[in-house]
């Protein structure tokens, strides 16, 4: 199933056609999106969601984005939903028109089944595998233009990677920067525990803040546990407690494998994490 919304709030049928072929967006990957976990009617964590759409458009230089018009869209697509209780509500804002600056911006939301497979890897964990990005740690701050730490449409480095994994057996990956450090994951923020301690890197070296992440850590400091926002070294990983993917529609997701080895076991402690992350709804 899927619900097709735009900005004043009327639907549009799906299964028409409303992208022009010469929009940016298509054209160049010039273009900024956010995808939400909607579960009973609720959409998880939609401010920071809104709020990261305009710091990604504002690295973009695009038009400050209408976020209520977004709110209204996002409100019609879960009123008009008939579907399972989990929607997967993505929000695209793209350039527009290419040669056409009149034309404004494109903008919508669409609501999406959940893929079984994400289901899957909820319940039974991921194995990853260690790839490089390129990039040192700092080039974020040397190089804006590269636009890292911005959620843009412009995917295919991403989908290469997860496309790599899967012909090393594995089912997703972890970014690392040219020295070696962790940066994130193609869709996910990578969060390790030690003890009782929760750690994650910083945006700072080029990576999105995660809004998944940051709910966890919200309800873990609640729960007694302590968190750490600082720089992770590739060997942090396996010597870690647990690893984990933070995603907005996987939500925390335990990677059991990496690099084809078997992590500690960490099904108990995976299961206590979702446990936190879930009382913050």
């Amino acid at each position: 199933m899927r619900v097709l919304a735009f900005l004043d709030g009327k639907l549009a049928d799906p299964e028409a056609a409303h992208l022009r072929v010469d929009d940016l967006g298509l054209l160049r990957g010039d273009g900024v999106f956010e995808t939400i976990l909607v579960t009973g009617e609720k959409p998880r964590e939609l401010r920071p969601h809104l709020d990261r759409l305009a710091r990604s458009a504002a690295m973009l230089e695009l038009p400050e984005p209408d976020l209520e018009g977004f709110e209204r869209a996002a409100r019609a697509v879960i009123d008009h939903w008939t579907g399972g209780r989990e929607i997967a509500l993505k929000l695209v804002y793209t350039r527009g028109i290419d040669g056409d600056p009149a034309g404004g911006p494109t903008a919508f939301a669409v609501g999406l089944e959940i893929d079984e497979k994400v289901q899957r890897a909820r319940a039974e964990g991921v194995a990853a595998v260690l790839l490089e990005r390129g990039f040192a740690p700092d080039v974020a701050e040397r190089a804006p233009w590269l636009l890292l730490g911005a959620k843009t449409v412009s995917y295919a480095v991403n989908m290469a990677a997860l496309r790599e994994a899967g012909r090393r057996g594995a089912d997703d990956v972890i970014f690392t920067a040219a020295d070696g450090s962790v940066l994130e994951g193609p869709t996910s923020t990578v969060v390790i525990a030690k003890g009782r301690t929760l750690y994650t890197p910083p945006s700072s070296v080029g990576i999105l803040p995660g809004t998944t992440q940051h709910a966890l850590f919200r309800g873990a400091e609640k729960a007694g546990w302590t968190v750490k926002v600082e720089p992770l070294e590739a060997a942090d990983l396996t010597t870690a407690d647990g690893v984990f993917l933070a995603s907005s529609v996987r939500l925390v997701t335990r990677v059991h494998t990496l690099d084809g080895a078997p992590l500690p076991d960490s099904a108990a402690l995976h299961r206590e994490l979702v446990e936190i992350y879930e009382s913050e709804y």
